[in-house]
């Protein structure tokens, strides 16, 4: 709501790139232009927000982000910038702020340098905003430019990866990292001898070697505190495969294996293989091509690739498939005995190891043949369903979804009730902070659990109105049961048939009769299997009754 005093969040950002041209767009520059015109013109500036080093190629800013965030506030009513591309260079999304969003939420927005009013009629508006997109792609096309010569020439212009550091005669070449090249080295040898990602992963982090983020934080890139957070003494066995896969190592520069999505995004997608930019004996390699070769065939045999080989035993429920109680996937596991394959054929949670960093106490293990069979069977149950059956079992979702449904909208109300309840006792609070009634650090503390707050109702808000706009539970159903008639029977259980109906599956751990630990064939047990299927979600209760022996699994 506006007021008689004009209350200002001042905005200033600055990208690296303009950094190098001079003072005139610099931070301190932009902050004394709006704090003088601020002085002439009678306007109390209430935050400053800066985002130091940011391209303005989208919004996604913390300095932007948190001023909007203190815009709904409401204690403010302008927004000041030195001029538009400050706000961004973004055509479509700076017109939207500037012409849209600040105006709809009562905030008068100015651009000083170049004008700009949004209570004024701006005829020069679009020609401004088509500019600043202009430059920033130019600006785009012109280092894409100087990237692809530097590649053409063979000269190295990326961050070196791990193993390797800048010549210090040659900036443009790099040169083996004494500190970490034997580290690369004792990878590949490891791979060599047939560790997995995983394994060489557990024992360089048992041996406490130094990990590739935590050394370019340590010793050798200068890192702002929101990156160097992301620094880890564990190794990650995604960083290992990067390692064993890079051609780099062999004393190659290969370049250009992925790229923006667009000028305008930071998404990166990935170049086809015979797009990259390879330029052959460059540097000084780590490992031999033998080396390379022979992790690569290692490697391949713990990756989806070897499922082309028939003694591997391939899932259908790959993807869809979790422990009930640490949320792991299920992978395959098991042995081979008297050739017999199926049979001792298990889906198991990848925590159970006790070497694994999340060990799972209760971790979930399936015979494959018992899920394999429960799915099937249910699905044929509800492939032998009359219409009447149907339409009953519609009926009983529809009569539930409205009972939820009438709940949900009262949740709603009462959120919503809540969140104007915070932003008045945060107005108050402001209030009683400038009367001194309450301290800076009071406010600041208060404020904060405040908006925690106010920001999780919002986000239980958007999931209840989400929810109310899906599809209606009566067409869901009808959905899901016009495919099931497309089948008479299932004989055999395939990826298509069980993607087509299953969303996601949680298995819990056996429970086994009193006075007994261990399974063995011919005890009993229970175990909970959650199948949710796409459209209806769960039907059922989930515990089913088992005997290793004979398996008739059925639903308890």
């Amino acid at each position: 709501m506006k007021t008689a005093v004009a209350l200002a969040d001042i905005y200033l950002r600055l990208s690296r790139e303009e950094a190098s041209s001079g003072e005139s767009q610099s931070i301190n520059n932009q902050r004394n232009i709006i704090r003088q015109y601020c002085n002439d013109h009678g306007i109390t500036i209430v935050r400053e927000f800066v985002d130091d080093g940011f391209s303005g190629s989208n919004f996604i800013r913390p300095g932007f982000q948190a001023m909007l965030n203190h815009i709904k506030t409401g204690l403010v009513n302008m927004v000041i910038t030195k001029d538009l591309s400050r706000l961004g260079r973004d055509m479509s999304e700076s017109s939207y702020y500037a012409e849209s969003f600040f105006p709809e939420h009562d905030i008068h927005y100015l651009a000083i340098s170049d004008g700009f009013d949004s209570e004024q009629v701006n005829l020069m508006a679009p020609f401004q905003f088509a500019m600043n997109d202009v430059y920033l792609r130019d600006c785009s096309r012109k280092i894409k430019q100087v990237i692809k010569q530097k590649r053409v020439r063979g000269e190295y212009c990326a961050c070196p990866p791990f193993g390797y550091m800048r010549n210090p005669n040659d900036k443009t070449s790099i040169v083996p990292d004494p500190n970490t090249a034997p580290i690369v080295q004792r990878i590949y040898a490891l791979a060599v001898k047939g560790c997995s990602a995983h394994s060489i992963a557990n024992i360089l982090t048992d041996e406490s070697v130094i990990t590739p983020l935590k050394y370019r934080v340590m010793y050798r890139d200068n890192f702002c505190e929101r990156g160097a957070a992301h620094a880890t003494d564990i190794w990650n066995h995604t960083t290992v495969k990067r390692i064993l896969k890079n051609q780099v190592y062999l004393g190659h520069t290969v370049l250009g294996m992925t790229k923006k999505a667009s000028v305008k995004s930071k998404k990166k997608v990935n170049i086809p293989e015979d797009e990259w930019c390879i330029t052959y004996n460059t540097h000084t390699p780590l490992i031999t091509q033998e080396e390379y070769d022979t992790a690569q065939y290692n490697m391949g045999m713990n990756t989806k690739s070897w499922s082309k080989y028939d003694n591997v035993r391939k899932s259908i429920f790959n993807g869809l498939i979790f422990c009930k109680n640490c949320g792991s996937a299920l992978c395959s596991s098991g042995s081979v005995y008297k050739g017999e394959r199926v049979k001792y054929w298990y889906l198991s949670c990848l925590n159970i190891p006790k070497r694994s960093t999340n060990h799972c106490e209760h971790g979930a293990r399936i015979k494959y043949a018992d899920l394999v069979e429960i799915v099937k069977s249910e699905l044929n149950q509800f492939i032998s369903l009359s219409k009447k059956d149907i339409d009953e079992i519609i009926d009983v979702a529809i009569k539930e979804s409205s009972k939820n449904a009438y709940q949900e909208k009262d949740s709603i109300k009462s959120i919503e009730k809540r969140i104007g309840d915070i932003d008045n006792i945060i107005l108050k609070l402001y209030n009683d902070n400038a009367l001194g009634k309450i301290s800076d650090e009071q406010l600041s503390l208060m404020i904060a659990k405040l908006n925690k707050e106010s920001a999780s109702l919002k986000e239980r808000v958007k999931e209840l109105q989400k929810k109310a706009v899906e599809q209606p539970i009566d067409e869901a159903y009808k959905t899901f049961f016009h495919l099931i008639e497309q089948y008479n029977h299932i004989d055999e259980l395939t990826p298509e048939i069980v993607r087509t109906f299953i969303e996601r599956i949680e298995v819990g751990e056996k429970i086994l009769p009193d006075g007994y630990k261990v399974a063995s064939h011919s005890i009993p047990f229970r175990q909970d299997v959650k199948i949710t299927y796409r459209f209806i979600g769960t039907i059922g209760k989930d515990e089913r009754a088992f005997n290793q022996d004979d398996l008739p699994s059925k639903i308890a």
